[in-house]
């Protein structure tokens, strides 16, 4: 039976693959797929063994369901024979004009608060003038950009855990490092982000990252803030963050940008981040 199973999944067609296997990812019973779609469980089997071809609105109707993202809509429509729906468009193109706008507002108003804006792999895109002095603390932000990124895109999640990096910088990184990977995990997981999955390998290969930390820990319950505690010399702050996605995006880009904003978790980080301002 072993050697039966993996020629039956070769041979069903490649949307019936997909949508098994996002329908596992969600951990969605065949019934509860069924009823989230408003179709009845027989149809879904037909559609998952390759017997019946879903119309193209129906792919959008299980997408939905699933909360598949948009990039992986345009997959499950081309496999399914249709065209892709879903345009990404450059945030730099005049049509985006609207939405970064409404970006640098939220950069802007969040003074003296740093804030990213960041894509899917936690590449940045923006950011604001309280980031750049917070990054300054570490030494040249340009030197340290090249350091860990070199002439690739600035990507967070290097940054953070890069031994040239901030990490030395991070006072409870033994505390924030396993959460902030079992974060990425889960988003990794639930967009099937293969980037994602690959940035995490090489982060998990750096120098002096415990082996322990190197298998995800789905038991362990995310905190309700994450204090991201960063110290230079006699400067200590004391930061959380909260994450904000566009709710309605039509477009792959708007889809896929996150902003990041962190605010102060004492009122001697508070007093600090006023301070470095007027500076």
């Amino acid at each position: 039976m072993s050697s039966v199973a993996p020629l039956r999944e070769a041979g069903r067609p490649p949307f019936a693959r997909l949508l098994k296997s996002w329908r596992e990812t969600r951990k969605c019973s065949q019934l509860d797929l069924a009823l989230a779609s408003r179709i009845s469980q027989r149809h879904v089997s037909f559609m998952e063994s390759g017997r019946a071809r879903p119309s193209r609105d129906m792919v959008l109707q299980l997408s939905e369901a699933l909360e598949i993202p948009l990039r992986e809509r345009n997959t499950l429509l081309t496999a399914a024979g249709f065209a892709a729906m879903y345009r990404e468009t450059d945030l730099a193109s005049p049509a985006m004009a609207p939405v970064r706008d409404a970006l640098k507002l939220m950069l802007e108003h969040q003074e003296p608060n740093p804030v990213s804006v960041v894509d899917r792999e936690w590449n940045v895109l923006m950011i604001n003038q309280a980031m750049l002095r917070v990054f300054s603390l570490a030494g040249d932000p340009a030197a340290m950009w090249q350091r860990v990124c070199g002439d690739g895109p600035h990507n967070v999640l290097r940054m953070t855990f890069h031994p040239d990096g901030f990490r030395p910088f991070i006072a409870n990184f033994d505390e924030a490092a396993p959460v902030l990977l079992n974060r990425t995990r889960r988003e990794a997981a639930a967009s099937g982000n293969q980037k994602l999955l690959a940035l995490l390998d090489e982060i998990l290969a750096y120098p002096g990252i415990p082996d322990a930390w190197k298998g995800p820990d789905w038991q362990a319950p995310p905190p309700p803030v994450l204090p991201l505690e960063l110290v230079r010399g006699d400067l200590r702050l004391k930061l959380f963050s909260m994450i904000t996605t566009f709710g309605t995006p039509q477009d792959i880009t708007t889809d896929e940008l996150r902003v990041e904003s962190f605010f102060p978790a004492d009122a001697q980080t508070a007093e600090l981040l006023r301070k470095m301002a007027g500076s």
